[in-house]
């Protein structure tokens, strides 16, 4: 019997719904709030079984720390915790227990550095948002692949609160405890999938690189980052933007405010373009003739006066002196180096398709753009027009270790970057 295509497609049945997950299964349990309780806790995880779930929340937009303002930890065989680490003291008596075990968290980069300044520091380390990426899922925020993987759709809504507030609503409890509520059965699922695509130990591979990395350090000259800064005009407003801003992040540190609640960056760039030389000036300006920026207006005019006496050799550079243009320049400035990077785009491209990982996860998009506007430095004495294939080869991968570059990946990428570098430069057509 001949079947229409209209028929087949209206017989295929709808995915089932995902199943609402409103609440922890044991209920939210209480803060815990004491050195008691974090002993009493201890011994209940040191009964448990397997792999630690952990999570945190923080204050990030409301304050200037990274600290975490709650902890929530799972585990098999203990249940879930939710720990307040602003007034329990000391967290030795947990991270004896804890830290030799597995953590499983989600974009672990995020929890770990303020983790650690607790003392609390992973054995070994599951990051399932990176599995996601590495299992090339289209999402891999969390409620995305709790519903994609377990079939459960998660009651979301108030991770961009300030967790600095205290008492905590219930609702936001409800909400921090089912961060973790299935996360162990989430990592179990995704590690499945990429022991069945044979990326588990590549999945491994990344999880410890993420555990043993530092956290990134300041990046140099924040204060250009300021939203708008493109509306101050020459180097004398730029150093005015930069003098506020370095007053303003020194009061946020001091106060633990966020930057921009301590004055707004559109503030700051008004400022400075207005360059106000008395109180009266400056009140004028929007934002600053509220009562918290009018008790600061000597605060602000100090910092204009800075600016407006530093010599020229001492103002600062109308764009970011050293460092990477942006590669749509890169033709104007090295030729060579932009068309090393557009190879070398449309190989990892090829092999990102071929093992089904995103490009930004097969290599660092940052090392990429280094190593294609640099050139390969390396310590063997030979020029680059002798080099043999091998030593191509060899080349790329002492770059890539270098700049970290994980063994699975160096393995995938060395290929396509030693084409992107003896790819011969087009010659420019006769003018």
């Amino acid at each position: 019997m001949d079947v229409s295509p209209e028929a087949l497609v209206s017989e295929t049945p709808e995915p089932a719904a995902p199943t609402p997950l409103t609440e922890p299964r044991e209920g939210v349990p209480a803060v815990l709030e004491s050195a008691e309780d974090v002993a009493a806790l201890a011994r209940r995880i040191a009964g448990g079984t397997g792999p630690l779930a952990v999570d945190t929340e923080r204050a990030s937009g409301y304050r200037y720390s990274n600290r975490a303002y709650l902890i929530q930890l799972r585990r098999a065989g203990s249940g879930s915790a939710l720990l307040d680490p602003t007034t329990t003291g000391t967290l030795q008596l947990l991270a004896e227990v804890i830290n030799p075990l597995e953590w499983v968290l989600h974009s672990a980069d995020q929890d770990l550095p303020c983790l650690a300044e607790l003392g609390l520091r992973p054995a070994r380390l599951y990051d399932t948002e990176l599995a996601g990426r590495l299992a090339n899922l289209p999402r891999v925020n969390l409620a995305a692949m709790v519903e994609h993987q377990l079939g459960l759709s998660l009651a979301k809504g108030h991770g961009a609160a300030d967790w600095s507030t205290r008492p905590l609503p219930d609702n936001w409890l409800n909400y921090a405890a089912l961060d973790v509520e299935v996360l162990l059965e989430l990592r179990d699922a995704i590690d499945a999938d990429l022991a069945s695509q044979g990326k588990a130990d590549w999945a491994a591979q990344e999880f410890e690189h993420i555990r043993i990395s530092p956290p990134p350090g300041p990046k140099p000259d924040r204060w250009r980052r300021t939203s708008d800064i493109h509306n101050a005009r020459g180097a004398r407003q730029l150093a005015a933007v930069r003098e506020l801003w370095l007053a303003r992040d020194e009061v946020a540190a001091q106060i633990d405010r966020a930057p921009g609640r301590v004055l707004p960056d559109s503030a700051i760039v008004a400022a400075a373009v207005a360059d106000p030389k008395t109180a009266a000036e400056l009140q004028a300006l929007k934002v600053f003739g509220g009562p918290r920026q009018k008790r600061r207006s000597g605060l602000w005019l100090d910092a204009l006066a800075r600016a407006r006496a530093l010599p020229t050799r001492e103002l600062p550079t109308l764009k970011p002196v050293g460092g990477i243009p942006a590669p749509n320049r890169w033709s104007q400035h090295r030729p060579e180096a932009a068309h090393r990077l557009s190879t070398a785009r449309k190989e990892l491209a090829a092999v990102s398709e071929q093992v089904a990982i995103p490009a930004e996860n097969l290599l660092s998009p940052k090392l990429l753009r280094e190593l294609c506007w640099e050139g390969l430095q390396t310590t063997a004495d030979v020029s680059a027009e002798d080099r043999t294939a091998d030593e191509w080869t060899a080349a790329v991968q002492e770059a890539l270790i270098a700049g970290q570059a994980r063994e699975w990946q160096r393995a995938l990428v060395t290929p396509a970057l030693v084409t992107a570098f003896t790819a011969p430069v087009p010659a420019e057509p006769a003018s």
